[in-house]
């Protein structure tokens, strides 16, 4: 591992300023809160940074505040933390089960809000050495190589798939991200936040070196709205999503008046399936009608050698969401 200082910082702002005037003097900045994912990275030689800025002692940012139409949650929160928190549950039960489905008891007990929206690609090329897009290269070893998990909608010229469980969730909650950099705060759309590979292939978000990731506000939901989270893994445990979908829906009784549709694992960003919202959206929920959008949320598919399993598999999580949170069964 490249040797390293690190700092404690007393805030967010701190941390910041910190940032800044590592920047400034040349040097590479990474911020930790968990850690799980950035340590192993610097283990591997993945992530140099030459400053790292350590914020376990930041206090006040992890919490969970009720802020009149919405709910404002800090970026330090612990996953597991997240996972049972009451209001997160009773009003957001999509976000819920995301961060219960994270890696393992001991990485929702360490791993942050903030951390697991902000992890690196899992790629297997990106995580060996490989002279990637990803790690400054100038081509993607997936296209022609070992594709099978890598994006089936977005990709080009990298086709990595963003890893977060939150982000999905956070989408579909049509939650704002809380930037704070040297300029003060701003508050960004998950579609504007996030980068598509064709914008630029080495980042996932549109964050500069000396921002970070605060926290996220998120509309609070009505009393006929439901959500859930599905996750297919490769494994039983410990694994990122192959395939998910965060769904939120508001009902009337059995009439679907508005949906969100957000896919993980499929893309390099939090995929949202429009087309398949506008079909679902005005009608009533039956079999027929799940299993049409679950086809039409797959229609823009374009999967590698590898990965064509994908398109059936999301079609298929998608239906099966729908008919759940319409408990048909």
């Amino acid at each position: 591992m490249k040797t390293f200082q690190n700092i404690n910082a007393r805030n967010l702002e701190d941390a910041v300023a910190i940032a800044t005037d590592a920047h400034d003097a040349g040097k590479n900045v990474a911020f930790s809160g968990g850690g799980t994912d950035l340590l192993q990275q610097m283990k591997d030689g993945t992530e140099r940074p030459d400053v790292l800025i350590n914020l376990r002692n930041v206090v006040g940012e992890s919490e969970v505040s009720p802020n009149n139409d919405q709910v404002d949650i800090g970026g330090l929160i612990r996953l597991a933390t997240l996972a049972r928190d009451p209001l997160i549950l009773d009003q957001f039960p999509v976000l819920a089960e995301a961060a219960a489905s994270v890696g393992s008891p001991q990485i929702r007990n360490a791993g942050t809000l903030a951390g697991n929206i902000m992890q690196r690609p899992w790629c297997w090329y990106y995580r060996n050495g490989f002279d990637c897009f990803k790690a400054g290269g100038n081509q993607c070893y997936s296209v022609t190589g070992e594709n099978q998990l890598h994006a089936i909608f977005g990709g080009g010229p990298s086709f990595i798939v963003h890893p977060s469980d939150i982000a999905p969730a956070l989408a579909a909650l049509d939650a704002s991200y809380k930037i704070i950099g040297p300029n003060g705060e701003k508050n960004l759309s998950a579609s504007e936040f996030f980068l598509l590979p064709n914008i630029d292939p080495a980042k996932e978000n549109v964050l500069t070196d000396n921002e970070l990731l605060a926290g996220v506000s998120i509309p609070r939901s009505g009393t006929n709205t439901r959500s859930a989270y599905n996750k297919v893994m490769d494994r039983e445990a410990w694994t990122h999503a192959v395939v998910s979908v965060a769904m939120v829906l508001e009902m009337d009784g059995d009439v679907c008046n508005r949906a969100r549709i957000v896919m993980g694992g499929v893309a390099p960003i939090p995929w949202r399936v429009l087309e398949a919202e506008q079909l679902l959206t005005g009608k009533r929920i039956t079999s027929d009608l799940a299993a049409q959008v679950g086809l039409r949320s797959v229609a823009g598919a374009a999967p590698l050698a590898k990965n064509v399993y994908k398109v059936q598999m999301a079609s298929t999580v998608v239906e099966r969401t729908i008919l759940k949170l319409a408990a048909i069964v």
